[in-house]
């Protein structure tokens, strides 16, 4: 009885103390079988977990200017690609391509690729630089 109870609280310990991992679907948000792209000025820059986003100032279908907020990957992820909280500025021209939204209203998109236009800077194109 002794053994039993001292198993069963062993197991109880380690599932409380194991990390647990989750993740969503991007499918859910975002329309993964078509590809869009943007091209303006960025206006902000969130680098942060799980998730970075870029908000960009570009037009829309209808060449209506819209805000558009781009998730990107998370701030630990981007460190090890090179990227800070510096890399990107409020200004810096860009063209982003990527996933919209499935609410089109939203001005949603899922980062595929960014490029800054003044200096060439880009990411996207190289294996492992993607958004997950």
């Amino acid at each position: 009885m002794k053994r039993a109870m001292f198993a069963l609280l062993l197991a109880g310990v380690l599932l409380a103390c194991s990390t647990t991992y989750a993740h969503h679907s991007f499918a859910s948000t975002y329309d993964e079988t078509k590809k869009i792209t943007v091209e303006g000025k960025l206006v902000q820059f969130l680098f942060r977990n799980p998730h970075s986003f870029v908000h960009v100032m570009a037009p829309d279908e209808d060449g209506t200017m819209q805000r558009w907020a781009i998730e990107w990957q998370g701030a630990a992820q981007l460190v090890d690609a090179g990227i800070t909280k510096d890399t990107l500025k409020a200004g810096d021209p860009v063209i982003v391509t990527g996933n919209p939204g499935r609410a089109a209203e939203d001005h949603r998109i899922r980062m595929v690729t960014i490029k800054r236009t003044t200096d060439g800077f880009g990411w996207g194109n190289r294996q492992g630089q993607v958004v997950d």
